[in-house]
């Protein structure tokens, strides 16, 4: 018998000042059976840190065909591509040759997310920005998750802050470039 996938509600507060994006989402994600918690959060928080009218959620781990977020403008054609965790290098190469831009957040080590990447053949590496949050920032945020929660998430200067309750995380959004040849 599969396993079923977990269903976390979220209500989210988003200021992000560098963008001057104000919303309250309101979202309610599946974490698919075979997806860690630490991975699911970090798509959530790619889509708030890319939010974008029309932004959406791909079809989940194992299609290839999807990104984990992306943006599609009316006529189908993709504006945003984003991956997180540590996409394959034949995954970013597809990605960037479909969409206008392409980006990945990870919540793993970065040397080993570059070491995949380093000397293989991907379209317009250079322009594929990989960014990471503070180390133990996930493990935070991982803990203080439930199925059902609201929180704010503010970013300003390439700093992310995160309430929940009466608890605030905090990390920097760092930019990481592909090694290229």
């Amino acid at each position: 018998m599969a396993l079923g996938s977990t269903i976390y509600n979220f209500d989210i507060a988003l200021s992000d000042i560098d963008r001057g994006v104000y919303e309250q989402l309101v979202l309610r994600v599946a974490q698919h059976a075979t997806e860690t918690l630490d991975y699911m959060l970090t798509r959530v928080l790619a889509y708030c840190l890319e939010w974008q009218p029309r932004i959406e959620f791909g079809r989940g781990i194992g299609d290839n065909d999807d990104a984990a977020v992306w943006v599609r403008d009316y006529d189908g054609q993709i504006k945003l591509w984003v991956e997180v965790g540590m996409p394959s290098a034949e995954l970013l190469h597809r990605a960037s040759k479909a969409a206008e831009r392409c980006v990945v957040y990870t919540h793993r080590r970065i040397d080993n997310v570059m070491q995949s990447l380093a000397g293989r053949n991907i379209y317009h590496a250079a322009d594929i920005p990989i960014y990471t949050f503070d180390y133990g920032f996930m493990n935070q945020f991982v803990a203080l998750v439930e199925r059902r929660m609201a929180f704010d998430l503010s970013v300003t200067e390439q700093q992310i802050y995160l309430t929940i309750g009466e608890r605030n995380l905090h990390s920097a959004i760092t930019p990481n470039a592909i090694p290229v040849q």
